[in-house]
């Protein structure tokens, strides 16, 4: 395809143009920090699960599956970020975990002890019963039993959320239809 006279010459002109602005120095781009916080205050779900209450101040979900030791998770994560650095920070997370070696409470706690590489000496677990669901609380986290091949899990941020928080949003993270 050839160009008229005046064609090519806007063409290089423009060609110029644009050359030239890549040569001029400017500042360089920083990632600033951004207070991106969820407007979902609807009730909403994830694998059946309702999650019908959410603390305030969390960033944007994303959600996740993935397979460790023949149980799936299907998980929702909201983060906050970037830092000036360029770093996300986890605000909550709530997974629910599917496999037939769920059985009980005990063999979730033994699962997950292990999925978390915890030493089951020293892992500080308070039994902890969730609505109607056994489970157990640690540091930044709650687990309970659902039924056989069925379980949850809730985590969140201890330095931006109370455990309180942590509780109620694991009470309000159950089945749709149990």
């Amino acid at each position: 395809m050839f160009l008229s006279r005046p064609r090519r010459i806007v063409a290089a002109g423009a060609l110029v143009l644009f050359c030239a602005g890549l040569a001029v120095p400017t500042p360089t781009a920083t990632a600033q920090p951004f207070s991106s916080t969820t407007t979902q205050r609807e009730v909403c779900t994830l694998d059946g699960f309702v999650i019908d209450h959410l603390p305030n101040g969390l960033g944007t979900p994303t959600d996740f599956q993935y397979e460790w030791e023949d149980v799936v998770f299907r998980s929702r994560v909201w983060e906050t970020g970037p830092d000036p650095e360029g770093a996300t920070k986890v605000d909550l997370t709530v997974k629910t975990m599917r496999g037939d070696g769920l059985i009980d409470l005990e063999t979730l706690r033994t699962f997950l002890t292990e999925y978390h590489e915890k030493d089951p000496e020293t892992w500080q677990l308070t039994p902890q019963q969730l609505g109607s669901y056994g489970g157990y609380v640690a540091e930044d986290r709650v687990f309970y039993f659902i039924s056989p091949g069925l379980a949850a899990e809730v985590s969140i941020d201890p330095t931006r959320f109370t455990h309180d928080d942590l509780l109620e949003t694991a009470v309000g993270f159950h089945p749709e239809n149990p």
